[in-house]
């Protein structure tokens, strides 16, 4: 059964939404997913595997449905705390191949991590952007619709999600601006980081201290580079974007994910929170857990062109 409470305003979408875990033979035995478990999903072979630089780790997976196209893309985003230890793109091989079941074409990007030879500041973000960009020149030998992109991660995948959404508002001067980025219509965050700086405050109970690896600097060391790459410094962005957390996700808890929506409407940026109730971290990415549904409705909802109505 599912509980939704929703509250509109003039320009932000704010939604609530609880969910009861689906029972399955891990919640059965008391424990919630780990990335490990997702990388042993079942996921069929993508469509190609595709270059979007000269390193070993800037490709991706294209994943088509059947039909005749174009499709709808959306540009998936492991996480792994920025750093090459916890996950690669197979984590997320099995949450895409669904979305292509669903009819939506994935393009499953690998990048370079903050303890990967080149990666770190600016290149993980850089690679994140060039992934994207990469979608116009694979557009020309694949039946994709550009219109409509939306970028989904997970974790730090999510972070570096809404960071593509809110590429119109990076500092022309900063490394990590893009001259000519890709439009997406919206981002999806499985539990994504959106601030990075508050998020360092607390890491090493999950991650470890990861953030400065990654910015190559605190807060206080490199305060322009947070202003670029923090999605929550960068409010209010242009196109709609969701967090989706579960009640027992230890990565995003209950306090990041309150103050995650205060500044989204604070700023006026549209937003939707979605909670699903007793899911944890890694729930997220699987397509055989609760969050699924959820998911999968608001990568949809955010690929679903506006119907304009006239002034009344």
């Amino acid at each position: 059964m599912m509980n939704a409470q929703v509250a509109w305003g003039r320009v932000p979408r704010h939604v609530l939404l609880i969910a009861s875990l689906w029972s399955s033979p891990l919640v059965a035995q008391g424990r919630l997913l780990r990335a490990s478990d997702n990388d042993t999903l079942p996921a069929k072979p993508p469509t190609a595997r595709l270059a979007y630089g000269p390193d070993s780790l800037q490709f991706g997976e294209l994943r088509l449905p059947d039909g005749a196209g174009p499709f709808p893309i959306a540009i998936v985003i492991h996480g792994g705390c920025w750093v090459s230890r916890f996950a690669t793109l197979r984590n997320s091989a099995a949450v895409s191949d669904a979305l292509r079941d669903a009819g939506i074409a994935t393009w499953n990007i690998e990048y370079r991590r903050a303890d990967s030879p080149g990666g770190g500041w600016p290149n993980t973000f850089l690679d994140a952007a060039r992934a994207t960009d990469q979608l116009r020149a694979i557009a020309r030998s694949y039946p994709l619709d550009l219109s409509r992109v939306v970028a989904i991660g997970h974790s730090a995948g999510g972070h570096l999600a809404m960071w593509l959404a809110a590429a119109d508002r990076v500092p022309a001067g900063s490394a990590i601006a893009r001259r000519d980025p890709l439009p997406l219509v919206g981002a999806v965050a499985l539990a994504g980081i959106a601030d990075l700086t508050e998020f360092r405050t607390y890491s090493r109970f999950t991650c470890g201290d990861v953030v400065d690896g990654l910015m190559g600097g605190s807060p206080e060391q490199v305060p322009e580079r947070y202003a670029a790459g923090a999605p929550r410094q960068l409010f209010p962005l242009r196109v709609p974007h969701v967090q989706i957390v579960g009640t027992e996700d230890r990565v995003l808890p209950a306090a990041a994910r309150e103050a995650h929506r205060a500044a989204a409407t604070a700023a006026g940026s549209p937003f939707a929170l979605v909670v699903v109730e007793g899911a944890g971290h890694h729930e997220l990415l699987s397509p055989r857990s609760a969050t699924w549904p959820a998911v999968l409705a608001e990568v949809r909802r955010l690929l679903t062109p506006a119907v304009a109505t006239p002034d009344r």
